[in-house]
């Protein structure tokens, strides 16, 4: 028996983003048929993922290390005044886990137990080295959270019923799901006393990049959307937490896509595009469709970005459906 009944799982959010998970599949394609990228580009992409990867996970967490102040820390060594060694010791530790994250990717192994254990290992150096690498052996209780993790007694088997739901997949789930549900048990279950948050964003990463997907990044201001999402799938509604899953996979996917050569999309502020281009759609319908996934677009800071021909194809596919 699996740590969930699966008949039980509420899989009503996919006839709205099936589209959603096309369009990745879609995008997945077109970077695999650029595959080896030049690694000097490669190169470049992962050392600005890197530090953006590392700000938001920590962030979200209560760090309060800026994305620049990030990068310095990260990139020249240096010591930000004023902030705590701890938050330094989990800007360091997070890029290590980053470099461990791109080796174990090369494995055939499916994600196990040690992999989690030496992610967590390095998240917690020198901040809680007694609990780095090991599942906690009491009760623990989550601030602002709907829901009392399990007894200690029980982690060890419960994390290996989610592993073997994750290797079985008997819902037949595609991978962005896969890895959606995973991270969403994870964190019920809490393995550890802290650092579950940044170890859960590194595991589940794992498993999309081993099915050949770039990392992604839930970003920092989408944290109240994000423990909402969290919160939702608690009662068994995942509509959120994959709807919010898929956007940062969408990011990044478009942040590698827009490095190719030959590409010609310009993604451009929607505020800026309904000036600079004539569309049958104002700014606010045009943000409801990219914040609902219905369009291609992505986040930067706070502000969502698209294309002239991401509207005009949901306005082709509208068409047809009529």
């Amino acid at each position: 028996m699996y740590f969930c009944d699966v008949k039980n799982l509420d899989l009503t959010y996919r006839e709205e983003l099936m589209p959603f998970f096309e369009r990745l599949e879609m995008k997945l394609g077109q970077l695999n048929k650029h595959r080896p990228i030049p690694s000097i580009a490669l190169h470049k992409i992962r050392e600005a993922l890197t530090v953006e990867w590392t700000y938001n996970s920590n962030s979200i967490e209560g760090n309060t290390l800026s994305l620049r102040e990030t990068q310095m820390v990260l990139q020249e060594g240096i010591t930000i005044k004023g902030k705590s060694l701890r938050e330094h010791f989990e800007a360091k530790n997070h890029e290590r886990a980053i470099n461990l994250l791109y080796k174990l990717v090369e494995s055939t192994e499916v994600l196990s137990v040690h992999e989690i254990l030496s992610l967590h290992g390095l998240v917690m150096n020198s901040i809680e080295e007694e609990f780095a690498g090991r599942l906690r052996n009491g009760g623990v209780r989550i601030s602002g959270s709907n829901f009392v993790p399990p007894n200690a007694l029980k982690v060890s088997g419960l994390l290996d019923e989610l592993l073997d739901f994750l290797n079985d997949n008997p819902l037949n789930l595609n991978v962005v799901e896969l890895a959606t549900v995973f991270h969403h048990r994870f964190v019920w279950i809490h393995p550890f006393f802290d650092g579950n948050g940044r170890t859960v964003r590194l595991a589940m990463n794992l498993l999309l990049m081993k099915e050949g997907y770039p990392p992604a990044i839930i970003l920092t201001n989408d944290r109240t959307k994000y423990y909402a999402a969290l919160n939702d799938a608690n009662k068994g509604s995942y509509g959120k937490m994959m709807l919010l899953m898929a956007q940062a996979m969408e990011r990044t996917l478009n942040i590698y896509l827009n490095a190719l050569p030959g590409n010609t999309l310009e993604y451009t502020e929607i505020s800026n595009l309904v000036e600079e281009e004539t569309l049958p759609y104002g700014q606010e319908y045009i943000s409801l469709l990219a914040r609902t996934g219905k369009i291609d677009a992505y986040k930067e800071g706070r502000n969502w970005l698209t294309t002239k021909e991401a509207v005009e194809a949901y306005i082709k596919n509208r068409k047809r459906k009529r």
